[in-house]
């Protein structure tokens, strides 16, 4: 048999991704269900949608959930692997042979995928929107620190952001300062990993797919495409879950003992608040749960941290030269989506054994029945 070739399946647009994407349900006979984004539109004009195709029985009892986009430019990545699967016959006689609905979300957050950038149309982290909003939030006054020279006001920074960023590091380290800027914030819009101060449209989308297609799943899985942090090509298997036993329990027996948590430390995230896994818990209250944010190395943390800055500066300042427009942008496309051959195998590769590995659990905790409505 000839090895599986899955670099032509990504994408170097958000409308080529999207059309691959189709092209690749209608063979396979899928149904494809569109949300169109109801105000904003791409970089090109074009529409905006998110799209959910599934593929398996309708009526099984285990439905695994892979999404692509959540952060908009990392849906390259996400798309690629998505669009992969849906070509591959191995892996698709593999879920026939599971017995398991998957359910492929596609471009959850279209805006950002096709203006490249991490947030979406309201500079909304939606890794950080799935939360309650009454009331909103306490402030965070960690990220509220560091917020004056992270998005700084001139691009290239001035020298004193440098001296202060660096005062930073000095005195508390690097890891201190992705906390503070990375576990999300509600008191400025203009800065980074905003969580919002109510449901984005992306949210409800996520919500009404996990209600329509998993609301009745006793067993439900899910794997979310990331890319940005960790070594270049590496997918580190981060928890994405509440800090329960036996989920956590649940997500090592089907992924490795290698699955690493926020909530431990030992990840390579930070601690993280409003992800999106609350959404399949609030929805899905009734099944088995495991899941995963399958996180693939691109660029070093500093450069991927650099890149966020100067988008988030050149959100605030849409009159900004063309060309710098362009470097900008190229640069965050850069940190979350390395073009090159190597890494695209190498992304797939790991893709397709974490697939492998769900359908593997998935099915084996298949006749395990709990009572509606408990946890397991």
């Amino acid at each position: 048999m000839t090895a599986f070739d899955p670099l032509p399946h990504f994408a170097a647009t958000y409308a080529e991704a999207r059309e691959r994407f189709l092209a690749a349900a209608r063979a396979r006979g899928l149904a494809v269900e569109r949300h169109l984004h109801p105000g904003a539109r791409g970089a090109d004009g074009e529409a905006l949608s998110c799209d959910v195709a599934t593929l398996g029985p309708a009526d099984a009892r285990a439905v695994l959930l892979l999404t692509s986009g959540t952060h908009g430019a990392e849906g390259f990545c996400g798309s690629g692997c998505q669009v992969g699967l849906l070509h591959d016959e191995a892996l698709l006689a593999q879920i026939a042979a599971a017995g398991v609905r998957v359910v492929l979300v596609h471009a959850l957050n279209p805006y950002g995928f096709s203006h490249l950038r991490r947030t979406n149309e309201d500079n909304v982290d939606l890794n950080r929107n799935f939360r309650s909003f009454e009331p909103l939030p306490p402030p965070n006054g960690a990220y509220a620190e560091v917020h004056g020279f992270i998005v700084p006001a001139t691009w290239p920074p001035a020298p004193d952001d440098h001296a202060r960023l660096a005062a930073y590091v000095q005195a508390r380290g690097e890891r201190a300062l992705q906390a503070a800027v990375s576990s999300g914030q509600c008191e400025f819009p203009d800065g980074l990993f905003y969580a919002g101060t109510a449901p984005a449209w992306s949210n409800r989308v996520l919500r009404s797919a996990l209600r329509a297609h998993a609301h009745g799943a006793a067993v439900l899985g899910w794997i979310d495409f990331h890319t940005g942090l960790g070594p270049r090509g590496h997918g580190e298997k981060i928890y994405a879950g509440r800090a329960d036993a036996a989920d956590v329990a649940r997500a090592k027996a089907w992924w490795g003992t290698d699955v690493t948590l926020f909530h431990d430390g030992t990840s390579t995230s930070a601690p993280l608040t409003g992800v999106n896994y609350n959404a399949a818990y609030d929805e899905c209250p009734q099944a088995a749960y495991a899941g995963i944010a399958l996180e693939f190395g691109t660029l070093p943390f500093g450069d991927v941290l650099a890149a966020l800055r100067a988008d988030q500066w050149l959100a605030n300042h849409p009159d900004a030269p063309a060309a710098q427009r362009s470097a900008i942008k190229r640069a965050l496309r850069d940190a979350f989506y390395q073009d090159a051959d190597d890494w695209k195998d190498a992304v797939y590769a790991q893709a397709r054994t974490a697939v492998r590995a769900a359908l593997t659990g998935m099915r084996e905790a298949q006749p395990v029945r709990s009572r509606a409505g408990a946890r397991p």
